[in-house]
């Protein structure tokens, strides 16, 4: 297999996304979503609305999100659509959906023997014939670390599918925290196996290594960042770009880094890349091309 390309720029402004679109060359067809983070309430990490926004007007994209399986501000849609709109995600500048306000869910089926047989997304992904997955890297206290390969798993599953992730494919959920941790990983990876092979040929991954804290846009009381920023990079290969983000943590002088990599480490958080590259979702093996 030959090497993924993956285009890093140490520039953080909102603008640079759009010269590294440009750099990587490829067309988006069609009704395009725009799937972010919308930030849990009290987070102070996530990266807000104007930093995507020039991105995804050019790409007249619509935003998106799912609800979430934990109890907070964002497990039910009423409380979800309050948060939104005060994060500044439902506005004027774009549209907005959330994919799972109202169900059924979407089911994929994944088509390979793993933990999980199906994948629960929103229903409303139906509607869109290409993505652009805008993800915030950073570490995560289940996962070691969040990117591209999270946004695609649990980022696009339903509530109800981030339960069955989280546990495993375990039908009862009754495992929902509690499924053994290298199974959880492996079951990310299928899910982003399922939502790539949905839409190959038709994604491309932007992540912004920026707030760099250990903990997840998810946690409501997140540390601050422990590194300075690095850069974004971009890819229409999702293992490739997290790999790189990884490793250029790795490669950084950062005084930070260890305790980041403690984070990734203590959680097996690499797992879900070497698992996700054996799925075929995509290649770990990059070009770093420095624009």
């Amino acid at each position: 297999m030959s090497k993924s390309k993956v285009y890093f720029t140490e520039s953080l402004d909102n603008l640079a996304p759009l010269r590294l679109l440009e750099a990587l060359g490829k067309k988006l067809e069609g009704k395009i979503l725009a799937k972010v983070h919308s930030g849990e309430e009290g987070n102070q990490n996530f990266l807000k609305p104007d930093f995507w926004l020039p991105t995804i007007k050019k790409l007249n994209a619509t935003v998106g999100e799912c609800n979430t399986a934990y109890e907070g501000s964002r497990d039910t849609s009423d409380k979800h659509l309050q948060l939104l709109k005060k994060h500044g995600w439902i506005n004027t500048d774009f549209p907005f959906d959330l994919m799972d306000e109202e169900g059924p869910d979407m089911v994929l089926p994944i088509g390979l023997e793993g933990h999980l047989g199906v994948d629960y997304v929103g229903k409303n992904l139906a509607k869109y014939d290409s993505i652009i997955v805008l993800s915030h890297f950073k570490g995560h206290p289940m996962g070691g670390y969040g990117g591209a390969l999270k946004q695609l798993s649990i980022g696009f599953a339903s509530s109800f599918g981030k339960a069955h992730i989280h546990c495993a494919g375990d039908p009862d959920h009754s495992k929902i925290w509690t499924a053994p941790h290298d199974d959880f990983l492996e079951s990310m990876a299928e899910a982003a196996y399922c939502v790539n092979n949905l839409y190959k040929g038709k994604a491309i991954y932007i992540n912004a290594m920026i707030n760099l804290s250990v903990d997840c846009d998810c946690c409501s009381v997140a540390e601050d960042p422990c590194m300075k920023d690095i850069g974004i990079l971009i890819s229409d290969d999702p293992v490739a770009i997290d790999r790189a983000c990884i490793d250029l943590v790795k490669n950084s002088s950062d005084s930070g880094k260890a305790h980041f990599l403690e984070r990734v480490r203590s959680r097996n958080g690499e797992h879900t890349i070497d698992h996700a590259a054996k799925l075929g979702v995509g290649n770990q093996d990059y070009e770093l091309i420095r624009i």
